[in-house]
């Protein structure tokens, strides 16, 4: 459908999308394949505790990544917790504050101090010159994030740790399927954190695994993801209930036989948004690198409102009001989130490129919920909408102040 400006939402007309749009609907995959895999799981009775199928997931990942070892775990989440404590850091351990909340909260959670540095404004992952500036006697490790599956760099970040003596490790929720120099990612630092959160392109419903190279390390995160115990009724370590249960297991290996049908789709995505947005003013795609391995989950615009004419966050109001939810991720920023905000009012001081990209990153819907026909028309609805930004302007400012006049 052609959209033209009498025809959005924000100035007047009615949705294009009757349904919301969502940036991470779930992939399903063989649904018939998933309900055999439940059929067999109710008829063996077995639901928990190292299950078949949470045996296979992790067998079939480990062969996949490279790694020698793969825990699957309720959620990455936890994952990252019991990976944090099983490599014994405190103290302060320094991150990206671009990231979701999970990965300084893993940290504060066990009264470890996250310490946020800045990033890289090309590849939007930790800037290892930040990281040099952050590290004081306190400091015990490094957790990196590969951001849109893009990787970190990870030969400085590596090189920093050796040479300071520090821990390192990686969140890798965005990551999965994706390459560093032709080496999958999971072989990097001491371990890496994967999720299979039902919004990620491979989803076990509620999931995520630690892969590691590591023999020790892999005994310990084991001991400690099932309450500290080593074969019936002796636990040798403290430990929690970080187990996967065998519907999510179920669920990951379905997923899992799907996976390259979902990337195809990704990629496919992608090269359309990138085609039918290109040369707006303003309007930066993330590209990805074709030469290595990547799931293309998700599709990252960069918006400056001085040459759109549009802010993000206008821009975005007007995808919403056409039921397109795009998503500001990592909006506003870990260091502007409680309890950080609190703890480390100046933190933004030191993160100008946090700062900055937080304003303007916008993600678009993708995954196998959006065709083609969708992608062109929220592709419309942006070109319009820039196209009449002046216009689109001034009925978001009266907005603004109709609101303000409520208010007092």
């Amino acid at each position: 459908m052609k959209v033209q400006s009498h025809d959005l939402a924000i100035l007047g007309g009615s949705p294009v999308f009757p349904e919301s749009l969502h940036v991470g609907r779930p992939n399903v995959g063989d649904r018939a394949r998933l309900l055999e895999r439940f059929n067999d799981m109710l008829d063996r009775r077995w639901f928990s505790n190292n299950g078949p199928f949470v045996q296979e997931l992790e067998q079939r990942i480990a062969a996949m990544v490279g790694v020698k070892h793969c825990i699957a775990m309720c959620n990455a989440t936890v994952a990252l917790e019991i990976t944090i404590r099983a490599l014994g850091l405190t103290g302060e351990v320094i991150v990206p504050s671009f990231t979701f909340i999970a990965t300084a909260h893993a940290l504060q959670w066990q009264q470890i101090t996250p310490v946020f540095g800045d990033i890289d404004p090309v590849t939007h992952t930790l800037d290892p010159k930040s990281v040099e500036e952050m590290i004081t006697p306190r400091t015990s490790g490094i957790i990196g994030v590969h951001v849109w599956g893009q990787p970190c760099r990870i030969e400085a970040l590596q090189e920093i740790a050796r040479r300071r003596g520090l821990a390192l490790m990686f969140d890798a929720a965005h990551a999965f399927g994706c390459s560093y120099h032709g080496q999958m990612i999971g072989n990097f630092g001491s371990a890496e954190v994967f999720s299979f959160h039902a919004t990620k392109f491979l989803n076990s419903f509620e999931g995520g695994a630690v892969v590691t190279n590591d023999d020790e390390l892999a005994s310990q995160i084991r001991l400690m993801t099932n309450f500290g115990f080593a074969g019936y009724d002796n636990v040798i370590y403290i430990g929690t209930n970080g187990k996967m249960n065998e519907a999510a297991a179920a669920m990951g290996l379905t997923s899992l036989e799907s996976l390259d049908d979902v990337v195809a789709v990704n990629r496919r995505h992608y090269a359309q948004y990138a085609r039918e947005l290109n040369g707006l003013p303003g309007v930066t795609m993330f590209s990805y690198d074709e030469r290595e391995r990547c799931n293309y989950q998700y599709v990252v615009l960069e918006i400056d409102g001085t040459q759109a004419g549009l802010s993000r966050d206008q821009l975005m109001e007007v995808l919403w009001a056409e039921n397109i939810l795009a998503r500001r991720y990592f909006y506003p920023g870990c260091h502007r989130m409680e309890p950080y905000r609190s703890y480390f009012p100046h933190a933004g001081l030191m993160l100008p490129e946090t700062n900055r990209l937080s304003s303007r990153v916008l993600i678009l819907p993708t995954g196998t919920a959006v065709d083609a026909a969708d992608i062109s028309t929220v592709c419309q609805v942006i070109q319009t909408a820039l196209a009449h930004a002046p216009e689109v302007q001034d009925v978001l400012l009266r907005r603004v102040m109709q609101d303000q006049e409520a208010a007092d």
